[in-house]
């Protein structure tokens, strides 16, 4: 398996920005918390509000960034890919019109207005031959693959496990090693086995 570099950070797939739970979090009527602060001057995390949107796997991601991403000359080691401004830390607040805004523009290699802002932050994170980067996404499709390896090439990594694992799972397996505080294995996006039978879930042996 690939070894991490000496920096490490990793890339999360974002939420998504068009289903039930975004038009809830998003109706300027809602009253609960995380709702009201999205709307507040101070807007909200963006890693808060994606992980109400995509639930335990974006929980995943982010504890698991967290817990193993090192931050180098002042780059978080958690970026989150977004549909329109490339990759943003997941701490940078946000509100309900740029939330909107993740929402209209749909993730694809061919969509101009995803790829440019993509390309020109993947492209000043490449700079730096130190930073290993770890995909946390789906690398079965091509939405972030087909962008990030013509720019990271072999330096562009994953788990294995993610593979044959559904989001709840991939969500369940990094929270577990967030808190046992065990790495996950790495290998190059290019040239892998991308799908794979179905693994087992977590706690199954």
């Amino acid at each position: 398996m690939a070894q991490p570099s000496r920096h490490q950070v990793f890339l999360l797939s974002p939420a998504h920005c068009g289903g039930k739970r975004a038009q809830l979090l998003m109706n300027e009527r809602a009253s609960f918390p995380l709702a009201e602060r999205l709307r507040s001057p101070e807007g909200l995390p963006l890693g808060e509000a994606f992980s109400f949107l995509s639930g335990l796997y974006f929980r995943g991601k982010l504890a698991y960034a967290a817990r193993f991403g090192t931050p180098h000359q002042g780059r978080p080691g958690a970026l989150v890919i977004t549909a329109n401004r490339g990759l943003v830390p997941a701490g940078t607040a946000i509100d309900l019109a740029e939330l909107r805004e993740f929402g209209s523009v749909d993730i694809r290699a061919d969509d101009e207005r995803y790829r440019e802002p993509l390309v020109r932050d993947a492209t000043t994170l490449a700079e730096d031959p130190d930073t290993a980067v770890v995909l946390l996404g789906s690398v079965a499709t091509g939405k972030y693959v087909d962008v990030l390896l013509d720019i990271f090439g072999e330096r562009l990594l994953f788990p294995v496990q993610f593979v044959g694992r559904g989001d709840m799972s991939r969500g369940a397996l990094m929270l577990r090693a967030a808190r046992e505080g065990t790495e996950l294995d790495y290998q190059p996006v290019a040239g892998a086995v991308r799908r794979g039978p179905r693994a087992a879930r977590i706690g199954e042996r």
